[in-house]
């Protein structure tokens, strides 16, 4: 098993634990969500003459069965675009698909669809829905401009982008906002084959408004680094 290292924070009163595979632990809840697992994109990409290693949807479960093994996780809530379309399902190989089917059976797992897998009609024996609530947090693809209570989404696979020792660099995140009413957190992409968005584009800034304050946020050694995006002005 890959070691996991977590990084512990506090969001809407609850407490998280963001680990560095992009994976979100909610201990009261045994609960680990994951967005943008964007399954069987490499045979999508295949189908349409771009050939890639037709390995991703494996590697993506191997990493999602490490993350719930270090966490001891009984629930898994997955945010949205679980495949890559909604011919995904059926595309399978046999080894994926015996371990999706294992995971499935022994924990507690809950589809949220999103805009690649609207149509999404095999769930693997677990739920299928377009939005749920836990806890007073909302859990949902793609965030809501105006959402006024607290909410946990996907989408748009934000990455920070940095220079480190001369180097430019770019690294998944997570983008938290705080408002008056609201605390509000876009996961970062669990999948393998997933690209992404720069975490402070004006398509994320606007999706988590109104805020007083929108940050980057990753796991590093342990701990929840912050990177502020934006500013509330005085």
């Amino acid at each position: 098993m890959v070691p996991v290292s977590f990084a512990p924070f506090e969001l809407a009163g609850e407490e998280f634990a963001l680990t560095r595979s992009g994976a979100l632990y909610w201990p009261r809840e045994r609960a680990l969500l994951v967005a943008d697992l964007h399954l069987e994109k490499g045979s999508w990409y295949a189908r349409h003459g771009a050939l890639l290693p037709p390995y991703d949807s494996r590697e993506t479960l191997e990493r999602l069965a490490d993350a719930v093994k270090a966490t001891g996780a009984r629930r898994v809530i997955t945010l949205g675009d679980n495949f890559h379309d909604d011919a995904g399902t059926e595309r399978l190989d046999p080894y994926a698909a015996g371990m999706l089917e294992a995971l499935t059976r022994a924990l507690d797992w809950v589809w949220i669809t999103g805009n690649h897998d609207a149509g999404q009609s095999r769930a693997f024996g677990a739920e299928l829905a377009e939005e749920m609530e836990v806890s007073g947090i909302v859990l949902r693809h793609e965030a809501k401009p105006g959402e006024t209570r607290a909410e946990l989404s996907g989408h748009f696979h934000p990455k920070l982008r940095m220079k480190v020792r001369e180097r430019h660099i770019a690294r998944a995140c997570g983008v938290v906002s705080r408002s008056g009413s609201a605390e509000r957190m876009i996961l970062p992409a669990f999948g393998a084959y997933t690209g992404g968005m720069d975490a402070g584009a004006p398509e994320i800034l606007a999706a988590l408004s109104p805020a007083r304050e929108i940050d980057a946020v990753m796991a590093a050694k342990g701990k929840l680094v912050r990177f502020p995006l934006w500013r509330e002005a005085a």
